[in-house]
């Protein structure tokens, strides 16, 4: 990998950090999973979104055309199916019984239906795709000579997986710290936020 390529990519891990740090519905589940099931769960969770991040970059980079109109297009939609999914993850982990022993090891479908779910969620909202082709085309503006979309792909995935990755790691290690009315409360806390999150969404097609 030459300099510019390498500079490029890691610019771009730096918009993947970007767009994940921000807490949001995603951010709160990994959280919740993280204490109620452990690290595993929790980082496939983020590890959703940050292909779903990866996707809408890939969109961006390579600016096809026909998709983004599409994604456009689909936006109403998108986003009542994506209100109506954290709605009812909001009454999920509102009514979520507190684990009573360790965080056991999840089975391989039950990480896919994180990251699945999280994947599904990230994709609703296609609002994201906007930022990615505004960044990416600072990028290859920024850049000199012909700019291959791989690297900066590649650095969104990197970057948002590194925010997951730190975030599921730095709960899972405070975990035990957490009493069980202090857990119930995050569990609380987390639900009326993503209730919150669906309803603006929905008010933001008005």
């Amino acid at each position: 990998m030459d300099t510019p390529t390498l500079f490029l990519f890691l610019k771009a891990v730096l918009v993947g950090l970007s767009i994940a740090a921000p807490v949001g519905p995603i951010g709160l589940l990994t959280i919740q999973r993280t204490l109620d099931r452990g690290m595993a769960a929790g980082l496939a969770t983020g590890l959703g979104a940050a292909l779903a991040d990866t996707v809408y970059g890939a969109i961006g980079a390579w600016g096809v055309s026909w998709v983004i109109a599409a994604l456009v297009g689909a936006r109403v939609p998108l986003a009542l199916g994506g209100g109506a999914l954290l709605l009812w993850l909001a009454w999920r982990t509102w009514r979520a019984p507190l684990a009573t022993t360790a965080a056991h090891t999840p089975s391989g479908g039950d990480l896919l239906r994180c990251l699945a779910g999280t994947f599904v969620l990230t994709l609703s909202n296609p609002a994201t795709i906007v930022s990615f082709i505004a960044v990416f085309g600072a990028l290859a503006g920024g850049a000199l000579g012909p700019v291959s979309p791989w690297p900066m792909v590649a650095g969104v995935l990197v970057g948002s997986a590194l925010w997951w990755l730190a975030l599921s790691a730095g709960v899972a290690r405070w975990r035990q710290r957490f009493n069980a009315r202090w857990r119930l409360w995050i569990n609380r806390g987390s639900a009326a936020l993503l209730a919150a999150f669906a309803l603006w969404q929905w008010a933001s097609l008005v």
